[in-house]
Parts: C-alpha cells; sequence; structure tokens
C-alpha cells in the first residue's frame, strides 16, 4: 500500500497558515531599512516613496492578472512559482548598489505577493475544517500581522547588527526557496478547471446593486489605506526627523503600533453589524489621526504612538466593516470583480498619497506634510461617517440586502488590511 507523501489537512491548513504569514512579514522588511539605503544611496524622500509605491502597484497588478489563476491550474503550481519568484526578489535585494535594484527588487516582490496572498488565501478557506472554519480569521488578520512582524523584526536587525539587510534578506531567500519546496507537500485543494488564459482578465466590476455602499465606503477606504501607506513608507522617517529618535527599531515598532492593533479591532468587531463596524472604525480613526495631529504639534514621541495604538484600532474594524457592507449579498459570480473594485482602491490609495507625501516632504518638510496628510484623512473619516449616517437615513442601510441577526466572523471573511 503506497505511502502518501501529502500533509494531512490540519497539518497542511496550519502550514500554509504560517506561509501566509511569513510572505507578509517579508513585505515589511524593507520598510525600516528604506532609511539605510537613503543613506547609503544618496536619495530623498520622493524616491523613497516611489520605490514603496511600486510595490503596491506591482502587488494590485498581480492580483488582479493572477488572483484567480489557481482556481485552473491549481494551487500547488502557483505557490512553488511564487515563493521562487519571492526569492528571486530577496536576492535582488542583497545584490542591490542602487535606486534601480531597489525599484527591481519592489516590483517583483509585489508581483509574487499578489499571486501568494490570494492563492494561500484560497488554499485556507479549502483546507479548514467545516467544524472550525478558522480561514476566514486567518486571512483578514495576517496582513497587519506578518507586516508588524516583519517592520518590528527588520527594525531590531538595523539597530542590532552591522549588515541587516544581507541577514535579512539573505535568510529570506533561503526560506522562501525551502518554503516552494514544502508547498510538494501540500494536498492540491482545487480541482483544475478550463480557461486558465481566460481567468488572466482583470475583473472589476461593482454590480448596481452594490454601487451605493461602495460609493459611500470609497472615502473611509482611502482614509485607512493612506493612512497604512504613509506609515509604512515614511513612519521611519517621521520618528527619527521629527521627533529625533534615531533608532531604526521605534521605527518599525510604530508601524506595529498601527498594523497590530489593526488586527485587534478586527477581532473585537468581528460580530458586530458591518455598518455598525463601519460608523464606529471611521469615528475611531479620526480621533486617533487627531492625535497623531497633536503629537506633532507637542513633539510627543508617547502620544504619537498612542494615536497608533488608536488609529490602528478603528482602521482594522472600518476596513473589516466596510468590506462586508459592500459584499453583502452579492453573487458568486459578481464576488471577485467586486472585490477587485474594492482593491484597486485601496492599494491605489496605499501608494499615491505616500509618493506625493514624499515628493511633499522634499519641498515643506516632513512636518507639516504629516500634518496635511492627517487633516485630510481626519476629514476624509468624517465625510464617510456623514455619508454613511445619511444613507442609512433615507434607505435605511447602505448594504444591497439587509444584514441578518446572526452574524459571523466568516461575514468578514474577504476583508484584508494592506501588506
Amino acid at each position: 500500500m503506497p505511502v502518501s507523501r501529502r500533509l494531512p489537512r490540519t497539518a497542511a491548513f496550519w502550514s500554509v497558515a504560517v506561509l501566509l504569514v511569513l510572505m507578509l512579514a517579508a513585505s515589511g522588511v524593507p520598510s525600516p531599512l528604506y532609511r539605510v539605503y537613503q543613506e547609503e544611496f544618496g536619495f530623498g524622500s520622493g524616491v523613497l516613496t516611489t520605490i514603496f509605491g511600486i510595490y503596491a502597484f506591482a502587488l494590485l497588478l498581480s492580483l488582479l492578472v493572477v488572483g484567480g489563476l489557481s482556481d485552473h491550474v491549481g494551487r500547488r503550481p502557483v505557490l512553488i512559482a511564487a515563493f521562487l519568484l519571492e526569492a528571486v526578489a530577496m536576492a535582488l535585494f542583497l545584490a542591490a548598489d542602487g535606486v534601480g535594484w531597489l525599484l527591481a527588487a519592489r516590483v517583483v516582490q509585489g508581483l509574487a505577493t499578489g499571486a501568494l496572498t490570494s492563492t494561500l488565501g484560497a488554499s485556507l478557506l479549502d483546507l479548514q475544517h467545516p467544524d472550525r472554519p478558522h480561514g476566514a480569521f486567518i486571512n483578514s488578520a495576517s496582513p497587519g500581522l506578518g507586516l508588524s512582524i516583519g517592520a518590528a523584526g527588520a527594525g531590531l536587525l538595523v539597530q542590532s547588527i552591522a549588515s541587516p539587510a544581507e541577514w535579512a534578506f539573505g535568510v529570506l531567500a533561503v526560506v522562501f526557496v525551502f518554503a516552494a519546496l514544502g508547498a510538494l507537500l501540500l494536498p492540491e485543494s482545487s480541482p483544475r478547471l478550463p480557461g486558465a488564459a481566460a481567468s488572466l482578465r482583470p475583473r472589476v466590476h461593482v454590480p448596481p446593486a452594490h454601487r451605493r455602499a461602495f460609493v459611500v465606503a470609497v472615502p473611509l477606504l482611502v482614509a485607512c489605506w493612506s493612512l497604512g501607506g504613509l506609515y509604512a513608507s515614511l513612519g521611519p522617517s517621521l520618528v527619527a526627523d521629527v521627533f529625533g529618535i534615531d533608532n531604526h527599531l521605534v521605527g518599525g515598532l510604530l508601524i506595529l503600533a498601527l498594523n497590530g492593533t489593526g488586527v485587534l479591532g478586527s477581532l473585537a468587531l468581528r460580530t458586530a453589524a458591518p455598518e455598525r463596524a463601519m460608523v464606529l472604525g471611521a469615528l475611531v480613526v479620526a480621533a486617533g489621526v487627531t492625535g497623531t495631529l497633536g503629537a506633532l504639534l507637542a513633539t510627543s514621541a508617547p502620544l504619537l504612538f498612542a494615536s497608533a495604538v488608536v488609529t490602528g484600532f478603528g482602521f482594522g474594524a472600518a476596513f473589516l466593516g466596510a468590506v462586508a457592507t459592500i459584499t453583502l449579498g452579492v453573487d458568486s459570480g459578481h464576488r471577485a470583480g467586486l472585490l477587485a473594485a474594492v482593491f484597486v482602491v485601496g492599494y491605489l490609495a496605499f501608494s499615491l498619497p505616500a509618493i506625493a507625501a514624499g515628493i511633499s516632504a522634499n519641498g515643506v518638510g516632513l512636518t507639516r506634510t504629516t500634518e496635511v496628510y492627517g487633516v485630510t484623512v481626519v476629514v476624509l473619516a468624517l465625510l464617510a461617517v456623514v455619508a454613511m449616517l445619511r444613507a442609512r437615513r433615507t434607505a435605511g442601510s447602505i448594504a444591497a440586502v439587509p444584514a441578518p441577526v446572526d452574524e459571523t466572523a466568516d461575514r468578514l471573511a474577504p476583508a484584508q488590511l494592506p501588506g
């Protein structure tokens, strides 16, 4: 009798969960290293945020083009190819001796991360136990958790050892090669379906019944994701240049403060009605960013970190509630296109405002840029609250269909924080 070389279902599920967090942690590693590269290669904030932003563009492109490919060719082939592509990205970081190499590394990493995010996420839903459907929560919590681990870990390396980039990317390159080999042990959880070539055509579509919810949620999506982009790109520079803390670990911890508490926000309000989670989350984001503005005026690092914690909590709740509201009642044939529309808004907000902030920081300074950025985020969050309350007053609900009374965390499954 032949012995199976595939992992059993439960072991495969948790292996995929670990791989997902690991891959997303790798996406956070460059953030504390941007300042190191800045000093080594001599570029300004505008170039820094361009290096950051091009990753988000590549990731979005990958999500839209190959996001559904594993439904047709199987999960394992996509995982193996994408993990090897991650290893190539790490090798490019290792070889980097200028801005061009960094841009190439981030493009390749973005392409690999987009393919892995969709395929690993689908694998979790495939492999989860019917009586213990943890895949939804892991999918929604892992981006914030992974990014936080990567940023904090890289900050610790920068602060502790002489060649942090070589250690970080060298180890990750080896790990991703082993991850590709490990994917061979995973059971194939998706049948191969025809239409692989057609699946590469991006689908972005908001069905008419869901357009009101989508339009109302756009200001909140932009507020949350643009704030995440600012922290991930210029957060360590803010800590060093504005608050005078020349410690790379502290810069990484600021990213952890925002993204780590985003996981807590999504967990705390996972059973709340989606529209309520949106309103509460938006108000908490506005309050947290107002605290950040106060921290800038007082040059208070403790207030900066406390405000990031508050903002992150609201971020997690607001984004999960927004996605749940937008997608409530959508049929399976339109789900992928609707989620693609959400992520197009999200990743454009994650990258474009951050790039603009980097250019602005070169002209008017990082403090003034962050103040204007923060005020804009507060205004967007409050506009979203007003729009939601007005829509509910006139129509009773902004969702396409009323939310049932008995809601579960699985309703929030499609939502993910930026990674």
